[in-house]
């Protein structure tokens, strides 16, 4: 018999020991990333005691794609929607944090003579608070519905992005580049440029491969083709230069966009947990109790920066966000602790071998250390701030509060210039990365192989002309989009003066897209720079006449925003979100509120033209949510469900009756409940019956009597069913089912 390969035994023992620890964390209420790390400790060869990992270079690998679903699977829970709508707040108090505590790291390892990459790196990890134990710490000390954990949770949002950018940034810096000189500004570009490139072509085809194989994707194949999505972005941000985890972070991101997410959001799990549990446990395998002792005094000193530099610094960058001082404090104290980016940022650093091997135990204990206090420091902060409150001069708190006043609004009034400005620049940059994409394909792949099949001009000129095809749309949309929007209209008809700087913008616009064909002329041909000049107008002038190109190009941007849009799309319809008209009827003072049609409801059965809520109470019903089938703009002849959620228009006081009414409507309770009870009976049809010589319709023991017939008994073992056309005879021996008075009634006549 063949032997079991030691990836196996190692497998068993990781997962065993880990569930075994695992268990005891949640019965003591602690995170159960800490059990997976003291787990890994226990497997590890530093402790002799107990059986070891043999095979640890497979284990790394197990642990490298943990991190890749991890990230995924943060991408699934990700929006860039959501980023967008935050406002400035998070993102001022994630800025200052983050610089801060990066700093404070830095400044650190400086002072322990540690080399740059450690120094850099360990800024990286001690600038990253962890979701997941602030998450678990609010939930267990009943804080998650508070707001200022609402806050907290959107700064975390902002860190997590931060980390996956900088974890592509130290990358790009562990090669030797100078990060000085220009290497950081080009890599700063390359991000953008295929974040941006990534998610614009990602979003336009991943729901669109998704709406038509909605109805060949069971669980299984749904879980296959995500994952698979998953390893393909890992593959081709790999190509580029970035980490396989940054290109899983961004296919996760993009599939949050589908309406697919939140099945592929429980799919995953199971994945992710065994491939994340394996990860951690790898962590705590680097965990060498020589190395914590040596460092004993560093593990506490970096403590104590995150414990005093998020208390601090945290606090003053949600009060620059607006945040009230007591406020700040509590959001402040929470993020004192590090987790897991902090561990892949090491193992980053570990797998470049940029970093010492010291720094990755030192970490974890810093995690540890922590993650237990962070209870205690969310305690903490309310009578730290009464203690300040108290202590300090009055004229110091009266500032601080003031500097929390200062709130920022997000909301302010956008002049016309700035709106129409931004929309130019996006749509300017958008369709250039779109556009340099496509040449780039075209010449890196498509080039060689037509001047092998046709020789060198001619293989140019088919290239180029199929080029210039492909971004034609692109560049059209780059000139034109804008131009007929109302900033535009209201900024040419305000002031003749606006009128110079608008034609500017659309010059600008327009050489931009010049810039583009008479790179691909340039390229392609030996013409003068003047006859290139004239080419590339004449292309562009045809795009811009070309009624075709008009309609494909708007044809493309309907579909990548009904893209964009298919999950808010798809929550409006299943109810999990209000409608989007609903902020055009608050301004009419009318809303849309949603009900539930209890199960004893008198409405039950019943249509909508019967019910007459317009006549009763004044509202319209606009949706009936029944399971997964919505029913929109229902009918009259649409009859009402229980459980049925029935969506209303109306104003406060008509929404309040309609409220009333379906909550008062319903079938009272039976007082005689036990005489409800079914009974079965034998009864012999007597001579004197009056069922005798009729059928059983005519009998009328099921209408008139409320009784039913089962069958006959004609001395077999089954009974047999009576024919609707047989009539009763003397003799007959029938079994009824009905309640006890209405088969006593029913016996009289028998």
């Amino acid at each position: 018999m063949a032997e079991i390969p030691n990836l196996i035994n190692d497998l068993a023992l990781i997962l065993i020991v880990a569930g075994i620890v695992t268990l005891v964390f949640k019965r003591l209420k602690q995170p159960i990333v800490l059990g997976y790390i003291v787990a890994g400790f226990l497997v590890s060869p530093h402790m002799s005691y107990t059986m070891s990992v043999i095979d640890k270079a497979s284990i790394h690998t197990w642990a490298d794609i943990g991190v890749m679903f991890l990230l995924f699977s943060l991408g699934l829970d990700f929006s860039f929607k959501k980023i967008l709508k935050m406002g400035m707040a998070p993102i001022i108090a994630s800025t200052i944090i983050i610089f801060s505590m990066a700093t404070l790291g830095m400044l650190a390892g400086y002072v322990f003579n540690w080399s740059r990459m450690d120094c850099m790196f360990l800024g990286g990890m001690l600038a990253m608070s962890s979701t997941t134990i602030i998450y678990k710490a609010f939930d267990d000390l009943g804080l998650r519905q508070q707001r200022f954990a609402s806050l907290v949770m959107s700064v975390l949002i902002i860190e997590d992005i931060v980390a996956i950018i900088m974890m592509v940034m130290l990358s790009a810096l562990a090669g030797g580049n100078n990060p000085d000189g220009g290497v950081m500004i080009g890599s700063i570009v390359k991000i953008a440029f295929f974040l941006v490139l990534w998610f614009v072509v990602g979003i336009f085809l991943i729901p669109l491969f998704f709406r038509h194989t909605r109805r060949l994707m069971t669980n299984e194949t749904m879980l296959i083709v995500a994952l698979g999505l998953c390893c393909l972005m890992a593959v081709l941000s790999t190509k580029v230069g970035f980490s396989s985890a940054f290109g899983a972070f961004v296919m996760g991101s993009i599939i949050a966009e589908t309406v697919e997410a939140d099945k592929i959001i429980k799919l995953v799990e199971p994945v992710k947990n065994l491939f994340g549990a394996v990860f951690f446990v790898s962590v705590g395998m680097l965990v060498d109790p020589k190395v914590l002792v040596e460092y004993a005094v560093p593990i506490v000193v970096l403590v104590m920066v995150i414990l005093f530099g998020q208390s601090i610094f945290g606090t003053f960058g949600f009060m620059l966000s607006g945040q009230p001082m007591k406020t700040a404090m509590r959001c402040g104290f929470s993020m004192a602790q590090i987790g897991e980016f902090a561990f892949i940022i090491a193992s980053l650093g570990l797998s470049l071998g940029v970093i010492g091997r010291f720094l990755y135990p030192v970490v974890v204990a810093v995690s540890v250390i922590t993650t237990f206090i962070t209870p205690y420091m969310i305690r903490a902060s309310e009578p730290c701030y009464f203690y300040l409150e108290n202590h300090l001069p009055k004229k110091w708190v009266r500032r601080m509060k003031h500097l929390g006043k200062a709130h920022i609004n997000t909301e302010e009034e956008i002049t016309d210039w700035r709106k129409l400005l931004r929309k130019m620049l996006i749509n300017t940059v958008i369709y250039g990365i779109l556009s340099t994409a496509v040449i780039i394909l075209m010449f890196s792949f498509v080039l060689p192989l037509f001047r092998h099949l046709f020789g060198h001009w001619i293989g140019n000129a088919v290239c180029g002309a199929i080029t210039v095809l492909i971004i034609s749309p692109f560049l059209r949309s780059m000139v034109m989009k804008n131009l007929r929007s109302n900033e535009f209209k209201n900024l040419w008809t305000e002031s003749r003066l606006n009128r110079l700087p608008l034609i500017f913008t659309v010059v600008v616009k327009v050489l931009v897209a010049l810039g583009f064909i008479f790179y691909i002329c340039n390229y392609l041909t030996r013409f003068k720079d003047a006859l290139m000049v004239c080419i590339a107008l004449f292309m562009l002038a045809l795009m811009v006449l070309s009624r075709n190109l008009k309609h494909e190009s708007i044809k493309l941007e309907r579909l990548f925003i009904k893209n964009l849009r298919s999950r808010e799309i798809a929550a409006c319809v299943t109810g999990k979100k209000r409608p989007l008209f609903e902020g055009h009827l608050l301004e009419r003072d009318i809303h849309i509120s949603e009900f539930g049609v209890p199960e004893d409801s008198t409405w039950i059965g019943r249509s909508l033209k019967d019910l007459k809520f317009r006549n009763r109470f004044g509202v319209h019903v606009s949706s009936i949510l029944r399971g997964s089938l919505r029913i929109n703009i229902p009918s009259g002849s649409d009859i009402i469900f229980p459980g049925d959620r029935i969506f209303v228009i109306g104003d406060d006081e008509q929404l309040n009756d309609f409220r009333l009414a379906i909550n008062h409507e319903l079938i009272p309770e039976d007082p005689d409940i036990e005489k409800r009870e079914m009974k079965l009976r034998k009864v012999i049809i007597s001579a004197k019956s009056s069922f005798i010589g009729k059928t059983l319709k005519e009998s009328g023991i099921r209408d008139k009597y409320n009784c039913m017939v089962i069958g006959v008994d004609e001395g077999e073992q089954n009974l047999s069913l009576i024919d609707p056309v047989r009539k009763f005879e003397r003799g007959d021996v029938i079994w009824i089912v009905g309640e006890e008075d209405s088969l006593k009634e029913l016996h009289k006549l028998t």
